[in-house]
């Protein structure tokens, strides 16, 4: 299969929500705080993704709040969101090498283990997903996963994102603070890949307020069916919707002023 993310991008359902998500994200970068205050919304919308984040991972606390946060967990989802747009352009090449960073910066204060692959079965299940795969299970997984982020493909980067974010979520490659470092992966997947270059969008908020959904739709990706994977991509697409959702309403508060 020369192009595997293209056959995900094929499956029923999915071409109509990637689209839909597309044409939110360009709505959004029309708005007109853009012009002068772009960086200012990235940078809350990356806060209320961190704070979405550490929520998801089973530390939810008011963002007002999460700058002072001592939880370890908090304090990993705010170091992985600053770091983000310094490893764009290292994600296409060295994928390896940024999961590495992220998980270094995600799980300190953790585990001692900070970027290196587990060596046993055991992983945190924060969602319920259930058993990890064994260690070498995972490793080889994640070998394909570098290939899919640094090959060319025609699907859209959405695909590709929801694809990062489900792998590494459902494997668990590090077995502490996997969720932070899938959803860090997942939004660096839709800058560097040209869905949302100025980091606009929190998709994290998004996810968080699906619910139940999020992680009924990684018990789906895990299923391996084509039913399942485009189910997956669905609910990332409508993640991102959210998180536009999110962006824009930081874009009225700051024209209210």
């Amino acid at each position: 299969m020369s192009d595997p993310l293209a056959v995900i991008a094929g499956m029923p359902g999915v071409s109509e929500a990637v689209t839909d998500a597309r044409k939110a994200v360009d709505r959004l970068y029309g708005h007109r705080v853009l012009r002068r205050k772009s960086p200012e919304v990235s940078a809350r919308s990356a806060l209320r993704g961190a704070r979405a984040s550490a929520a998801l991972e089973g530390v939810d606390i008011p963002l007002d709040v999460i700058p002072e946060a001592t939880d370890p967990v908090v304090q990993g989802a705010l170091r992985v969101s600053a770091e983000l747009g310094r490893l764009g352009s290292t994600w296409r090449t060295a994928p390896r090498q940024v999961l590495a960073r992220l998980h270094t910066l995600a799980a300190s204060g953790l585990t001692k283990d900070l970027g290196r692959p587990r060596a046993t079965p055991e992983a945190s299940d924060p969602l319920g997903i259930g058993a990890a795969p064994e260690p070498q299970e995972a490793v080889a997984r994640v070998d394909g996963l570098v290939q899919l982020v640094t090959a060319s493909s025609k699907a859209p980067a959405l695909v590709l994102a929801a694809v990062v974010h489900a792998e590494l979520a459902v494997l668990r490659p590090f077995g502490t603070a996997d969720g932070l470092v899938a959803r860090a992966a997942e939004r660096l997947t839709l800058v560097e890949f040209g869905l949302d270059p100025k980091s606009l969008v929190a998709v994290e908020v998004g996810h968080l307020e699906l619910g139940p959904a999020y992680g009924e739709g990684l018990r789906s990706y895990l299923s391996g069916t084509p039913e399942g994977v485009a189910a997956w991509v669905r609910h990332c697409a409508t993640a991102v919707t959210l998180g536009v959702r999110e962006a824009t309403a930081i874009c009225e508060a700051m024209q209210r002023g």
